[in-house]
């Protein structure tokens, strides 16, 4: 239904059980997109009655149905990364360690946001999924290199720290060419690339939580929970 301007005052405007209005508004400055929403949604709760039902469209729908798919898109990732950490180093242990710093990441992650004053919206929430995969290249080499080690007579604490000595420089080398690649987006540097900042800050603060914490953390939970024996293959 199209409201138009006329002569005759409003109480003249009268709806039945089909009629239907279209509310469109842009959002404040420095107001986010979810934000508006909820508050939407409050104030429908709170002018209109039961007989009444509201549904989104536009932007404000696309932005209701990805945030349900992105969750399950977090689950299916970490799935998969377990389930194929499990196949290569046949055990059930193993990739759990290596798991670990995706938590790392994502405090990381939602800390810069919050720092940076910046929303949880489609393209961080995309770069919290790619970030889940970079994250756990640090655990792969520390524990891959931990279970040469062990293999070759070490002890459990023993192979762990010489793999994290071992294992440091490749770390630094790759977490700052991939903070480097991703730092233009961060900065918006290019035609159109506002948009995308909360994904280039989302990775570089996951990137750098996840590096510092991954070289003391896997150690540690590794020489808890990995086993002291080596297996037979």
């Amino acid at each position: 239904m199209t409201f138009e301007e006329r002569s005759s005052p409003p109480q003249l405007y009268r709806f039945n059980r089909y009629s239907s209005a279209k509310v469109q508004a842009q959002l404040a400055k420095g107001v986010a997109l979810g934000d508006g929403i909820k508050e939407m949604q409050r104030i429908a709760s709170e002018v209109l009655d039961e007989s009444y039902t509201t549904s989104l469209d536009g932007a404000s729908r696309e932005f209701a149905e990805s945030s349900s798919s992105i969750i399950l898109a977090l689950l299916l990732a970490v799935t998969i990364i377990y389930l194929v950490l499990a196949g290569q180093f046949e055990s059930f242990l193993d990739p759990v360690i290596i798991i670990c710093p995706i938590v790392f990441a994502l405090a990381g992650a939602l800390f810069s946001l919050w720092y940076f004053d910046q929303t949880l919206n489609i393209f961080s929430k995309i770069g919290i999924i790619m970030l889940m995969g970079l994250v756990t290249k640090n655990g792969i080499l520390i524990v891959e290199f931990a279970n040469q080690r062990k293999e070759q007579g070490l002890a459990v604490l023993d192979a762990v720290k010489e793999a994290a000595v071992s294992r440091f420089r490749p770390i630094i080398m790759t977490s700052l060419s991939t903070i480097l690649g991703i730092l233009p987006i961060a900065l918006a540097l290019g035609a159109g690339s506002e948009s995308r900042v909360s994904m280039g800050i989302a990775v570089i603060g996951g990137m750098l939580f996840a590096t510092v914490l991954t070289l003391f953390v896997i150690p540690a939970i590794y020489s808890y929970i990995s086993s002291k024996h080596v297996s037979v293959k």
